[in-house]
């Protein structure tokens, strides 16, 4: 059973019963997705970009791409959005996250009606962006497109240790381009190790209220 959990900044998220862990981080759900995903990954990619793919691994309760739509909307910048989710949660609990409130009804509302359709197909939310739901794991993705940035937001090592492995690190890296940035609010040495072997300079960055430090690479 899924159950709706208020986090410390006030905004919601979803315990995930079968995981044993949130979806977000119970300091701030809201404050978390922007500190990490836009502010660490997505502004840094629109300082160079006009047209922005990101790959995402962990659609969840959608808040990261609700996040980045308002971000690439208001600097009417182009999103291509992709997201790979194994378990997609039903609409009706999305609902009720109330993330309605941090977004214009243009956004919502076009959220609402893409959602359950992007688990198939791409929709186009907006003349700038797009949704792709992958509903399936990062194991079985594969494609020859590469993405600007990806937002590694899986499970925690401690919950959900396979999607953390080396074999999958590499598989995520290998769909990042020349210049492409790789954003998780985890960090272990594993990961920063993974993430030299295919050659992506690491950043450590201040982590979002309630974790000391976070990770972005840049693939050379």
């Amino acid at each position: 059973m899924n159950t709706i959990i208020q986090t410390a900044d006030g905004s919601n998220t979803i315990f995930n019963d079968s995981i044993g862990e949130n979806y977000h981080s119970k300091h701030g759900a809201l404050q978390e997705s922007k500190h990490v995903f836009i502010e660490a990954g997505l502004a840094l990619a629109m300082k160079k970009l006009e047209d922005i793919s990101i790959l995402e691994v962990g659609f969840g309760t959608g808040l990261n791409f609700l996040l980045s739509m308002a971000s690439a909307e208001a600097a009417e910048k182009k999103l291509n959005f992709t997201s790979l989710e194994a378990y997609p949660l039903p609409i009706e609990l999305i609902k009720k996250t109330e993330y309605d409130q941090y977004f214009s009804n243009e956004i919502w509302n076009a959220f609402l009606k893409a959602y359950p359709l992007a688990l198939t197909d791409k929709q186009q939310l907006s003349q700038n962006c797009s949704l792709s739901i992958f509903a399936g794991k990062l194991q079985d993705y594969n494609t020859i497109d590469k993405y600007d940035l990806i937002y590694y937001d899986a499970f925690s090592v401690q919950h959900q240790p396979e999607m953390w492995t080396d074999e999958l690190i590499d598989k995520a890296c290998n769909f990042l381009k020349p210049g492409g940035i790789f954003v998780t609010y985890a960090i272990t040495g594993n990961l920063k190790r993974a993430l030299k072997r295919n050659g992506l300079t690491i950043e450590k960055l201040a982590g979002a209220p309630g974790k000391r430090e976070m990770l972005r690479g840049i693939k050379v």
